[in-house]
């Protein structure tokens, strides 16, 4: 604190500082804590019994769930936690009963890699962030329902995290219907024969473990080989979030490989359709909306039977089926399952030494290439600027359409992550293909015709032709011909042959791919499921839950060679072997059996955490239906419910989102919960940034040490470069929270954060510019107190019209700023009308001060409750209606007009708002600044728009 501010201080004892709103704060919060001030309350029942609760609506409000970090927040953390505290507390003035509380998510990778580095145990660590994190946010006067809070890693909660697992696994999804069902009904038709099993045998003639294969295929939740992310030199597996664009980890840039390992997978390709489609009734931004859609990828084209002569034959989806002609090769995927089917024992006789790769044999070269495709990352593999690689199987497929005899080679320029994971080549009309098809001199053969003047020898062209506007050629065989024909029509005329001859069928096909649910760490959520003798997964009991991850002293992982990719991961809890055996009785008597040593990644206690706010202590049952119904069910504007309001950012536009989606449908199909959405409304808050200082190394040094000279930036006498960035411990620039509150105070930094700018703008941060936002609640105090005595300085008089112009025009637009969360300009409108009542001079009228109060409470809370305690009041403001503007007071007395004559201003008239266009026209034209500057010229035409402007056009 500065002398100066000192001196004043001392001269004004009651002057609103930093030590007093820190007071202020503490007491305030201390009130509301003790109040339960924030608590919502629950329907206990059928709304028609509770008439004051049904007679408010309601507005439920959630912020992502946090992570609490070691480093506790920073200045660009708490902004839409301010900003839905905000929302929230003018929605509670405004009659709403609000739910706004927070939890915190607590499992994951980044609490397991610092213990392993420190040896402190994630739970001890976890626990100690969430406590600082609980404190730093207390400060800032959030108003939660403190009741409903809750972490992840609460056995409380993660009991029905279990639970909903085991209905995912214990559900299938019926196309017929449309939904889920449980599995039991499916099983039902398969014991009585209204649905045949795959080879025509009664269900009674499978073995306990056919049957376990066969439900697996239908599950929603199943587990199977499939391909990871497998980083040796972490010993884990990673999610496609976790690896870097040149296919390294995020955390530690080790070396990531493809690898095949036992997963656990949620079918959310079950409900592709339905997650594209039901995006049209959320309110959310167009363009998460738009990412969802393109995550999803839907396209609609066919599937194409390639005969393996060896080996059954090859399934591709394409959607340009009209160039099946064109098919001159094919590509696998080197993950693919068919690759060890076909490949031969020696190379067929005359196989081009170019597709070989130099190797002896088919499984030498596959073998060889599968590793140095397994160290690239999916960006790599698909990058259109490098050199196409890739390395013939040995076999050939049959053309279907043409009959000829086609090379079957893998590339990882083809990914399993779309369509079947193997591609017919048609390299005419592909770039990619045509690039791979001159590497490997491969045929080329031209089927739809080229509209320029190119020709139809591929081998003379530079590169692909591709159109959907061009006619197809030399497409036909003797039963079908499409020449002529444009792509429409001839999609549609080969898919019906196609069909007709069964080696294919019109299908739509999604990019979205299922929903890898396995990690191999120890700080997670573990599987309710055991494994008996057989390796049949069994579900465990309702009653066994929650299975409680197990406190173990080694949980660190297996680490190996970084560049060793053969090397298979060491699960932490497999370590446990007094956790993993285990003798349970399931309902058939004691049998020994072997637990999952997976866990849950950390987007499993996100995906529902919503509806554990509504109902946070019941131990019974996910959460009562007539509880859920109220604050989620469906209603008018929002057909398939969600929480009202959720802001959060945007870079969770796909992963959570979609995954919260996707459990939101299984529960709503399975009568769990009214709601099919779990968020209505979407709202994207911007960053807060910060300006990042580089020395010459390109090592961050710490902002608050720069100088600035001339323009010029400098640390330690060093210059320094400045670039605007992210605001982080590891850019040495972050701000705590708790720095401005002890400088300012929690009011100061909540009105400076919202005043920023728009909230779903980043914008940058200014310590130096906060000091703004203190000195408006300094003038804001002294409008209402005696900085002298301390003694309120209100008086029971009616104010003048022009304060009463003034109070109304901002409480209306205040309060239609709030209900749009434009708090920026809301904070602009209060601070106008601040600063018209100190220029005014005298006391303010009472009616006005409380008021004024009122408009600034949701912004800042404690300065608010203290002058309305001040003002004579013994309950609280966060539940006082919120100022209604007189109309009135509104609409301004006059509005001034301009009055032009050849596009130039003329005149002012000062005018009624409510004038005709005729009566303003006479007026305009009997001015005398108007008459003089016509000179009696003739007028042409007069245009009038009442009552801003008249336009006069001479003759």
């Amino acid at each position: 604190m500065s002398e100066t501010n000192s001196a004043a201080e001392t001269a004004a004892p009651h002057r609103y500082t930093a030590a007093m709103a820190a007071d202020i704060e503490a007491r305030w919060q201390d009130f509301w804590d003790a109040e339960g001030t924030y608590e919502a309350p629950n329907p206990t029942g059928d709304l028609a019994g509770d008439p004051e609760l049904a007679a408010k609506p309601k507005k439920f409000i959630m912020d992502m769930f946090p992570y609490p970090s070691g480093s506790g927040l920073h200045v660009g953390h708490p902004l839409g936690y301010i900003a839905t505290d905000v929302y929230a507390r003018h929605q509670r003035m405004t009659g709403h009963n609000v739910l706004h509380t927070l939890g915190f998510d607590a499992f994951g990778l980044p609490a397991e890699q610092y213990a392993v580095q420190t040896g402190t145990h994630p739970r001890v660590s976890t626990e100690a962030n969430m406590e600082n994190m609980k404190v730093q946010l207390r400060r800032l006067g959030l108003g939660h329902d403190n009741r409903r809070s809750f972490a992840t890693i609460d056995a409380e909660y993660y009991k029905w995290t279990q639970w909903i697992f085991l209905q995912i696994f214990n559900s299938w999804y019926d196309t017929e219907a449309d939904r889920a069902r449980p599995i039991a009904e499916l099983v039902e038709q398969f014991e009585t024969g209204t649905r045949a099993t795959p080879d025509g045998r009664e269900w009674s003639a499978l073995s306990a473990t056919e049957r376990a294969d066969l439900l697996s295929q239908y599950r929603l939740a199943y587990a199977s080989d499939a391909p990871v992310n497998w980083s040796p030199g972490l010993g884990t597996v990673l999610a496609n979030e976790e690896v870097t664009a040149d296919g390294r980890s995020e955390r530690g840039n080790f070396p990531v490989f493809k690898a095949k390992l036992r997963q656990w997978n949620m079918r959310i390709t079950a409900y592709a359709d339905r997650l594209l489609n039901d995006l049209d009734a959320l309110d959310w931004p167009e363009a998460i909306k738009l990412q969802q859609r393109n995550w999803i990828g839907r396209s609609e084209g066919a599937r194409v039977d390639f005969p393996v002569d060896t080996a059954g034959g090859i399934t591709v989806f394409t959607t340009r089926q009209d160039t099946l002609f064109g098919a001159t090769y094919m590509v696998l995927a080197p993950e693919h399952d068919m690759v060890e089917r076909i490949i031969p024992a020696a190379w067929p006789e005359g196989t081009h030494p170019v597709w070989t790769g130099g190797h002896a044999s088919p499984a030498e070269a596959v073998t060889a290439y599968r590793k140095q495709a397994a160290a690239k990352s999916d960006v790599e593999r698909q990058a259109e600027a490098k050199d196409k690689t890739g390395v013939f199987t040995g076999a050939y497929a049959t053309n279907p359409v043409s009959g000829e005899k086609v090379p079957v080679f893998i590339a990882d320029y083809v990914l399993m992550g779309y369509g079947t994971g193997a591609i017919m080549a048609v390299p005419a009309h592909d770039a990619r293909d045509f690039a791979f098809a001159r590497a490997f001199e491969l045929p080329m053969r031209c089927v739809v015709q080229p509209s320029d003047d190119r020709g139809t020898d591929p081998a003379t062209w530079d590169d692909a032709f591709s159109s959907y506007d061009a006619k197809l050629v030399n497409s036909a065989n003797d039963e079908i011909s499409l020449d002529g024909l444009g792509v429409v029509e001839a999609k549609a005329e080969i898919t019906e042959w196609l069909r007709e001859h069964g080696v294919g069928e019109g299908t739509v096909n999604f990019r979205l791919r299922d929903w890898l649910f396995s990690r191999q760490r120890y700080w997670g959520e573990p599987f309710p499921i055991v494994y008996d003798e057989d390796g049949i997964a069994h579900p465990l009991p309702e009653s066994m839950l929650p299975l409680e991850l197990p406190e173990v002293e080694d949980y660190s992982p297996r680490t190996f060679d970084p560049e060793d990719a053969t090397a298979q991961p060491e699960t932490p809890l497999s370590r446990n072997a007094d956790w993993v055996n285990v003798t349970l009785d399931l309902g058939d008597g004691p049998q020994k059996y072997r637990r999952e040593t997976n866990t849950m990644p950390n987007w499993a206690g996100s995906c529902w955490y919503e509806l554990r706010y509504l109902d946070p202590n019941n131990d019974r049952q996910l959460v009562d239906p007539s509880i859920e119904q109220y604050w989620m069910g469906p209603r008018e504007g929002q057909p398939a419910g969600g929480v009202d309001l959720y802001v959060g950012g945007a870079e969770h536009a796909v992963l959570h989102l979609l995954y919260a989606r996707f459990w939101s449908k299984v529960l709503h199909d399975l009568g769990h919960i009214s709601s099919a959405e779990p968020f209505h409304k979407l709202y994207n808050q911007g960053m807060i940034q910060a300006f990042v200082y580089r020395d010459s190394r390109g090592i961050a040094v710490p902002a608050a040490e720069v100088e600035e000279r001339d323009g010029a930036f400098y640390y330690a006498g060093e210059k320094v470069s400045r670039v605007l960035g992210k605001m982080g411990k590891s850019l040495k620039n972050a701000v705590t929270p708790d720095e401005i509150c002890a400088e300012y105070g929690a009011d100061t930094l909540r009105l400076y954060e919202m005043a920023m700018g728009p909230l779903d703008v980043s914008r940058p941060w200014d310590t130096r510019a906060v000091v703004g936002q203190y000195r408006l609640l300094q003038r804001l105090w002294r409008n209402v107190v005696d900085e002298e005595t301390g003694e309120v300085t209100v008086v029971d008089t009616e104010p003048g019209e022009d304060t009463l112009r003034a109070l109304h025009k901002a409480i209306d637009g205040v309060g239609q700023d709030m209900a749009g969360m434009r708090f920026n300009t809301a904070i602009a409108k209060v601070t106008e009308l601040n600063n018209h009542l100190t220029k005014a001079g005298g006391p303010l009228s009472r009616s006005v001060a409380e008021r004024l109060v009122l408009l600034i409470a949701p912004l800042a809370p404690h300065i608010a409750e203290e002058l309305w305690r001040r003002l004579g009041h013994t309950d609280s403001v966060v539940h006082q209606d919120f100022p209604v503007a007189d109309p009135a007071y509104v609409v301004d007395e006059t509005v001034t007009c301009v009055v032009q004559i050849k596009g130039k201003v003329r005149a002012r008239l000062e005018i009624s708002p409510s004038i005709t266009d005729e009566e303003l026209e006479a007026l305009a034209l009997a001015d005398e600044a108007v008459v003089a500057a016509l000179g009696g010229a003739g007028i042409r035409k007069v245009i009038v728009r009442a009552p801003k402007l008249v336009n006069i056009v001479p003759a």
